[in-house]
């Protein structure tokens, strides 16, 4: 091979090697490009949860869903809280509860905030609910007690959505001993077993 071979050789190794180099540095630049598009993407889906307000009591409507029960005098039940206010608004947390009797007087309780007898706990997420959608929450009890100095007879359960102080009274009659109720964070599905 003579030297202008050579030399024609190398230089066109160099041009394939600086091809090859520019080509991985534009690849890795579009790889930092679309993980920067994801990242702001995220962001943005985050910012919008964010910038929503809280949702306020008057906002939601409170309901019982699925009544559970399965012996060993446990009873439970499905909360829901349906956003009615006309605007999307988050939720964060566990709901506050609390009894009263039928005259509605407040009865002596405390509130586990955790698993339940029926479902585990999904811990606390933000919830960004858009107008007509709802979130839950499972509630359990045990009634072993009834008519016992240990149990309180309910007639209604006060629910106090997370961040708020005023709450909603549901109907529940029924026997709860020592006044204790455990109940889950909202989720939008908690699954119950």
């Amino acid at each position: 091979m003579t030297e202008q071979h050579r030399n024609t050789a190398a230089a066109r190794g160099r041009m394939v090697k600086r091809a090859g180099a520019a080509g991985l540095a534009v690849a890795a630049a579009a790889g930092l490009g679309l993980a920067a598009a994801g990242a702001a993407q995220a962001l943005g889906s985050q910012a919008a949860a964010t910038a929503a307000p809280t949702c306020k009591t008057s906002d939601l409507t409170a309901s019982f869903g699925e009544k559970l029960g399965g012996g060993m005098s446990h009873e439970g039940v499905v909360l829901k809280l349906k956003n009615t206010s006309g605007h999307t608004c988050n939720l964060r947390g566990y709901p506050g509860l609390g009894l009263e009797d039928s005259g509605h007087r407040t009865l002596g309780s405390s509130v586990h905030w955790g698993d339940t007898y029926y479902a585990q706990d999904p811990g606390k997420k933000t919830l960004s609910l858009k107008n007509g959608r709802s979130a839950e929450a499972v509630i359990s009890w045990t009634h072993a007690n009834a008519g016992t100095s240990e149990a309180r007879h309910a007639g209604y359960l006060q629910v106090t959505p997370p961040a708020n102080t005023t709450h909603k009274t549901l109907k529940l009659p029924t026997w709860v001993d020592h006044g204790r109720l455990e109940v889950t964070a909202l989720a939008p599905n908690v699954p119950l077993g």
